[in-house]
């Protein structure tokens, strides 16, 4: 959830870590701080502020830091209130080893009674100074012994007593231009330079200055110098990662002109989705190409049932997904919050396909079912956005969603990126399990190649009226969102847009379950958003169309304000309801990639209507490291 950045090398240190945290910012957090090292000078200068970056940066202006190696964090409170003394970095007693990090350390408590009845004095509420006095003991204990030891080896001895999880930079005053990092849970990568080397907790914190990365694995520790970088495990066992070159450009990550980085993610969805499809797909034959897959055709064809988890907007995803599989490829599937997944006792096995969507990759309630999917017996497919995160790493095959950085906290191209990965997914099911034909392959595929230029002509067509129904309903206290069948999903995730950004209380329901309760809520004051669309060819949609036609209805009975999500020249659901957002026609298994637009626009301009920092919601982080 944090943002961490270190560098070690010729130039000076805070311009580099500075940028490299505000570059960090979408991840989420409350405080920010400093720790700066120089050769020439035996101590270390720490400098935090709470709040955002800013602060420190003012802090920094009237006292300025100097030095060539350094970490810097931002930090999303978990232990102790966002205050300058819980600040990251912290230090040991003596002041010369300071600590960030990333994740929590479960039992810092026992860690901490036993290191103050050795005298240590703490003086912050975080679990994390505990690690600085934990490496100091080490230090003392071996010094004690007649065998002084370097701060690699301290911080070996000193994780290995940790339980819970951590991402690590730590820093000496004793032994300068020195950085360790070790990961056990949240994410850390490693930049190489020239003469220079980087840590950080995910690539855009340090992409303006090197694109050789390594990617850390838990387990393994990390020590960078201005010779190099040197990978371990804990024990101190040397060992090779291999470096990824990272081909994205630093531009998509700035705004392009947008106000906001969520408006411009939502504009380069269609892109997104052309990227994702991009090469998988053959429009003469109609064969779907997923090249990421160790899992042998015959295996996956032979699967007899797939467990989907994931947490938030790819949980939608994964009960979208459900939809296409069941339909495309006869197969049956149950979607489970990543978070719930452990604790119900799941039947899985070799004939269970596991299935992981996450955008991090690094999300660890994903990574936490994922391992006991793996300790089931059940092969492991990742669906995510970042090569060579650990969810793809520990997979047996990975469906990369090529969407690019995605900035805003709120996910929007990640989530129809997902959509069509999962889309691709359920063809390649279907063909391998004889489900479907050529025929009937190609005519899907060219659905979907369809899709890019339809959610475009929505952007077009559709912002300018989604801001003029912000300014009528941003005052709303509630809303409810209602869709049937694969729509349910996206009435799911409109809510949780509209709740994520702008503070309104929203609720997604399956349309058929209002007369079972939610009907009470309806008055005047209420607005319901239903998902309206129809697939004329498709007797399945017609029937669930009319059917929401009923509750529509239902709403309106009880003096209900409605928005429509409808296809273009509906001409019955005009007469019904009080506003219309008309959206191009697609297949029914393909519409929600085109209805979840519109309601990704409506939740924005109500949060701007409303003021609310749209790309970095309070109390939410972007990407979420610790259960």
């Amino acid at each position: 959830m944090c943002g961490i950045v270190g560098y070690v090398g010729p130039k000076q240190v805070v311009p580099i870590i500075i940028e490299g945290l505000r570059r960090l910012e979408y991840r989420g957090y409350d405080s920010a701080g400093i720790a700066v090292g120089s050769p020439s000078r035996p101590t270390l200068e720490v400098c935090r502020a709470p709040g955002k970056l800013h602060n420190l940066e003012e802090l920094l202006a009237s006292h300025p830091l100097d030095g060539t190696f350094g970490i810097g964090h931002t930090r999303w409170a978990t232990h102790g209130r966002p205050t300058e003394e819980n600040a990251h970095p912290h230090r040991d007693c003596t002041g010369r080893i300071v600590v960030v990090h990333n994740g929590i350390v479960e039992n810092y408590l026992a860690l901490k009674r036993e290191l103050t009845a050795q005298g240590h004095k703490f003086v912050t509420e975080t679990d994390t100074e505990i690690i600085a006095h934990l490496i100091e003991q080490v230090q003392k204990d071996a010094e004690a012994a007649g065998s002084p030891i370097p701060l690699e080896v301290a911080v070996r001895r000193a994780v290995k007593r940790l339980t819970g999880a951590f991402a690590l930079g730590i820093l000496s005053a004793a032994e300068p231009d020195k950085i360790i990092a070790a990961r056990s849970g949240p994410p850390v990568v490693i930049g190489v330079g020239e003469g220079e080397a980087f840590v950080a907790s995910d690539v855009p914190g340090i992409l303006h200055h090197t694109r050789n990365i390594y990617f850390l694995a838990d387990g393994d520790m990390a020590i960078l110098t201005r010779d190099g970088v040197s990978l371990t495990d804990f024990d101190g066992n040397p060992i090779e990662r291999t470096i990824t070159r990272i081909q994205w450009d630093p531009i998509q990550a700035e705004k392009g002109g947008f106000k906001h980085f969520m408006l411009k993610e939502i504009w380069e969805q269609p892109r997104a989705i052309r990227d994702t499809t991009l090469g998988r797909v053959s429009l003469d034959s109609g064969k779907v190409f997923l090249g990421e897959m160790d899992i042998p055709e015959e295996e996956l064809a032979a699967a007899t049932s797939i467990s989907i988890a994931a947490c938030g907007t790819s949980w939608h995803a994964a009960l979208t997904g459900k939809y296409m599989i069941e339909r495309l490829a006869r197969l049956p599937v149950d979607v489970d919050y990543a978070s719930e997944y452990r604790y119900r006792d799941p039947i899985a096995g070799p004939g269970s396909l596991g299935l992981l969507i996450t955008q991090s990759g690094e999300t660890a309630d994903t990574l936490a079912a994922q391992r006991e999917m793996k300790a089931l017996g059940s092969p492991t497919v990742a669906i995510c956005n970042v090569v060579g995160a650990m969810v793809a790493r520990e997979a047996r095959g990975a469906i990369y969603t090529h969407a690019g950085p995605e900035i805003g906290v709120a996910s929007t191209k990640a989530f129809t990126s997902q959509l069509t990965a999962l889309f691709l997914l359920a063809l390649k099911l279907g063909q391998l399990r004889g489900k479907l034909d050529a025929a009937q392959s190609v005519a899907l595929i060219e659905e979907l190649s369809r899709v890019p230029a339809r959610m475009e002509e929505v952007l077009r067509t559709t912002a300018s009226l989604c801001e003029h129904l912000a300014r009528e309903f941003s005052n709303a206290r509630d809303f409810l969102y209602l869709g049937r069948g694969i729509h349910f999903p996206i009435a799911l995730e409109g809510a949780l847009k509209l709740k994520e950004i702008s503070y309104i209380h929203a609720e997604g329901y399956p349309a058929g379950e209002m007369k079972h309760g939610p009907n009470a809520l309806i008055d005047e004051n209420l607005p319901v958003v239903v998902l309206a669309t129809c697939d004329e060819s498709d007797p399945a949609s017609r029937l669930r169309y009319e059917k929401t036609l009923s509750n529509i209805q239902e709403v309106t009975a009880r003096a209900g304000r409605v928005i429509a999500i409808a296809t273009e020249g509906d001409t019955t659901i005009g007469g019904l309801v009080e506003h219309v957002i008309p959206v191009p026609h697609s297949i029914e298994l393909l519409s929600p990639l085109i209805e979840i637009v519109p309601l990704q626009l409506l939740a924005y301009y109500i949060a701007v209507r409303r003021g609310c920092d749209v790309d970095q919601p309070r109390n939410l982080a972007k990407s979420v490291t610790v259960e």
